[in-house]
């Protein structure tokens, strides 16, 4: 299995996070990459530095509004008055039909859908190495690898066209698909991350070309709330191609293996020429964020009925947060989607 990561994604290193009126250390850390390349690792595994793509990647999944925010929010941000140490909004429309505001301050409540994506001083820089290392695993897959595994910090997957939001700025999931759309005529993209892939969603909404499927705590009862429910069936041209499979908050492993056995039946009628998972962690029984009870030997099931597809299939690591066995569940789960592979 070809493995992708960068250096630089660990310089994003947010640090506010509110979470029910108090401010907290950000979940997102760059440890987490540590842990999950110690699971590399212990696999035998290589690492290898993707090339730089350029803006084309970024240009075909994001507006060029956002993309100019993202790239200049923080300089902006300093020569605000008395600023805090990293780009955080204070308010959210609800997009009114007006115009695009002039402030950085207006801007990021534009662009950012909540307060969970702190833009600091290598944000941007990071945010676009984690598109490298995606868009390169799509790359290989093109080039006949049948496997690869993308390690994306900061993660995508809540990332729309135009707004960061739930930890996530550029939609490395969405990259990777659109590379791999010119190759494949259809690409399906399986969302296995406890939360909703509400930006991915929304980016293949009206299309037919990309079946977008999303297994999920129900977001009647967890992030991101607002989106993931069963009749968000995709629009126009994309109806019946976006999945929605929300789950009970605390699914164990059985609950959530019955659900991922209907979404490969799906994949699997859709037959697409490629796959790419978004590999979310965070579904572990003992994650920080604690909204699924999948255990150890679990995700290495899930990996292994993924696997048992058989299409070329490119891994885009999406949450999964501290904790001692991170990387052992990575390796777990490798190790089941390997296994079904040779």
């Amino acid at each position: 299995m070809d493995v992708y990561y960068s250096e630089q994604q660990d310089l994003h290193d947010p640090q506010f996070h509110l979470v029910l009126g108090k401010v907290q250390r950000h979940k997102e850390q760059p440890k987490r990459a540590e842990l999950l390349l110690e699971g590399v690792r212990s696999l035998g595994l290589g690492i290898t530095q993707p090339e730089d793509f350029g803006p084309a990647p970024r240009a075909v999944v994001h507006s060029p509004e956002y993309l100019r925010f993202l790239q200049e929010a923080f300089v902006l941000w300093q020569d605000a008055a008395d600023p805090g140490p990293e780009v955080v909004p204070n308010m959210h429309p609800n997009r009114p039909p007006g115009g695009y505001p002039e402030t950085i301050l207006g801007r990021a409540g534009w662009h950012m859908a909540d307060g969970g994506c702190p833009i600091g001083p290598n944000t941007w820089e990071a945010a676009c190495a984690a598109g490298n290392v995606a868009v390169q695993g799509a790359e290989a897959l093109i080039g006949g690898v049948k496997e690869a595994y993308s390690l994306c910090r900061p993660p995508g997957h809540h990332a729309y066209q135009d707004m960061a939001g739930g930890f996530c700025f550029l939609n490395n999931a969405a990259m990777a698909a659109q590379r791999l759309r010119t190759r494949y005529d259809r690409v399906a993209i399986l969302d296995v991350d406890e939360h909703h892939g509400n930006g991915t969603q929304a980016i293949f909404y009206s299309r037919a070309d990309v079946l977008h499927l999303s297994i999920h705590v129900d977001p009647r009862q967890f992030y991101p709330f607002f989106w993931g429910y069963p009749q968000e069936r995709g629009e126009g041209e994309g109806e019946s191609f976006n999945v929605n499979f929300p789950l009970p908050l605390g699914s164990d492993d059985e609950a959530y293996l019955a659900v991922l056995d209907r979404a490969l039946s799906t994949i699997s009628g859709f037959a697409p020429g490629a796959l790419v998972v978004a590999l979310g962690l965070d579904a572990y029984e003992n994650d920080p964020l604690a909204g699924l009870a999948v255990s150890t030997d679990g995700f290495k099931r899930i990996g292994a009925s993924i696997g048992r597809l058989g299409i070329p299939t490119l891994l885009v690591q999406e949450g999964g947060y501290l904790s001692p066995d991170l990387g052992l569940n990575l390796a777990s789960f490798l190790s089941g989607f390997l296994s079904l592979r040779r």
